[in-house]
């Protein structure tokens, strides 16, 4: 993901440069849990036609390891706190880990480009979902989702 390597240089620079910047193999941008027939929503269908047990196991075993490098609380006293610069999908499995929600639940949750959420995992506390989606930091004609304009309760 060389774009994702190239956005973490740069917020490395704008944070001071002190900060170790690596790549992790648990972000790139893959289909975590591919749901049952009977799971799967009726417009999501066409999208995972083709899928096959493999590579649906292949996804399945990413999630789970981004799970346990990045959603598992630090054991002792020491805060770590760490930028994953990544895709909608690895962002929607680490949501809806955090909500403890069914592994289908990532299909409902839609990240917009260069939106910030922010997790915090606790030792013996429920992980937290501090922000998601947020993009004020973007100038108003680029908080764009590319999904159209719809009503909204």
């Amino acid at each position: 993901m060389p774009r994702a390597a190239d956005s973490a240089q740069q917020l490395n620079i704008f944070l001071g440069g002190a900060a170790p910047v690596s790549e992790a193999p648990e972000l790139i941008d893959h289909v975590p849990y591919v749901p049952t027939p009977q799971e799967t929503p009726p417009s999501w269908v066409p999208f995972f036609d083709g899928y096959d047990a493999d590579e649906a196991e292949a996804g399945h075993k990413i999630a789970q390891s981004l799970i346990t490098r990045f959603a598992t609380p630090p054991e002792g006293d020491d805060d770590t706190h760490e930028v994953l610069i990544t895709h909608a999908y690895p962002i929607a499995w680490l949501i809806r880990h955090a909500l403890d929600a069914p592994a289908v639940r990532w299909l409902g949750l839609s990240s917009a480009n260069a939106a910030l959420t922010v997790i915090e995992n606790r030792p013996a506390l429920p992980p937290s979902i501090t922000m998601f989606n947020v993009m004020s930091h973007l100038r108003p004609n680029l908080r764009w989702t590319g999904f159209p304009k719809a009503p909204r309760p």
